[in-house]
């Protein structure tokens, strides 16, 4: 199984001790799946840690690091206009087109609403969680 987390699941999962999107990041590690992003997904997470958390420079470098070893990084080559409503949240799509990702893992209702894009399922962590 291979899927794509969108940036707020990843905040979610890396910062909320407990939070759904944690307990699903370490079942799919757990069970080994892959789990990809891009180096797009990764600036928007430096930038919202470090706007929205206030986090330094060198407390982002040391998250990076943790995050980085259980994220594959993948370089999109497609590109999509998919999400009209915030076609800031083609990069998320994008990426699971390049890793061949099954499903991607969001909370936000723009591609949520989506549903399914050729045959890339979009779903929450806890709908993922229960297929799991």
């Amino acid at each position: 199984m291979d899927v794509v987390l969108d940036t707020n699941v990843i905040l979610s999962a890396t910062l909320w001790e407990g939070s759904s999107a944690q307990k699903l990041l370490f079942k799919l590690i757990h069970n080994d799946v892959n789990i990809f992003s891009s180096s797009e997904i990764i600036s928007e997470y430096k930038n919202v840690l470090k706007r929205d958390f206030e986090y330094s420079d060198e407390e982002i470098l040391y998250i990076l690091q943790r995050v980085l070893s259980f994220l594959k990084l993948v370089r999109p080559v497609i590109e999509v206009k998919i999400v009209r409503d915030d076609p800031d949240d083609n990069k998320i799509i994008e990426c699971a087109i390049a890793s061949s990702s099954k499903y991607i893992i969001t909370y936000d209702k723009h591609l949520l609403k989506i549903g399914e894009y050729n045959g890339i399922k979009i779903l929450t962590p806890e709908e993922l969680f229960k297929l799991i």
